[in-house]
């Protein structure tokens, strides 16, 4: 069986466009900003399959599939005296510091996102536990990623299950990319309905 390696998955010239977008947007953009955009921009990819976002474990490859390449991409960036500031609700390019303040410490989420056994060995049990773990408490959202979801489904306070449930299906169903609509909107719902279930309880 052939090897896979990240490098693999993604365009010879993922490092260029990555970088490209990020120096589109000087404010920083969250990772579901980057992987709507990489949707957009990279059609056959894999950040553009239907569903990828409503299957845990296709999520989670995403999701370290790009971590991954922004990591190595921290790692090109240094010859240029630029850095990469990494995480899920904001990833920006920033002037690299000088002297002391250079030396970076011992990062475990680089390290973690580096280890290409991660990917290899993590199978839907495992993402679901590291669902539940990270899902448990409301802590792990922000404000804002909420208020995100919310204006994405169209509620301005917290909607009753019912109501949730069904603008849902009447957005997706407007939304899904098997009836003419936009991979990257439906993404955007199914994500937007994924969060408001988890943050107030709803089945």
């Amino acid at each position: 069986m052939t090897e896979v390696y990240p490098q693999d998955l993604v365009p010879d010239d993922f490092s260029a466009q990555l970088r490209a977008m990020l120096q589109a947007h000087p404010q920083g953009v969250s990772e579901h900003q980057l992987l709507q955009l990489l949707a957009r921009q990279l059609p056959n990819s894999l950040f553009a399959e239907p569903g990828a976002l409503r299957d845990p474990l296709q999520l989670f490859r995403l999701h370290f599939l790009l971590f991954n390449r922004l990591y190595d991409l921290a790692d090109q960036l240094a010859d240029d005296q630029l850095a990469l500031d990494i995480h899920v609700l904001k990833i920006v390019l920033v002037p690299r510091a000088s002297g002391d303040a250079a030396l970076q410490p011992e990062d475990p989420l680089r390290r973690y996102y580096l280890d290409w056994n991660q990917w290899r060995q993590t199978n839907a049990d495992d993402v679901q536990r590291l669902l539940d773990g990270f899902w448990r408490g409301r802590g792990a959202l922000s404000d804002g990623e909420v208020a995100e979801a919310l204006e994405v489904m169209g509620f301005d306070a917290e909607p009753a299950p019912a109501a949730l449930k069904q603008r849902y299906r009447t957005l997706l169903s407007r939304h899904h990319p098997d009836r003419g609509g936009c991979t990257a909107r439906a993404q955007e719902i199914n994500r937007a309905m994924l969060i408001l279930q988890r943050y107030y309880g709803k089945n």
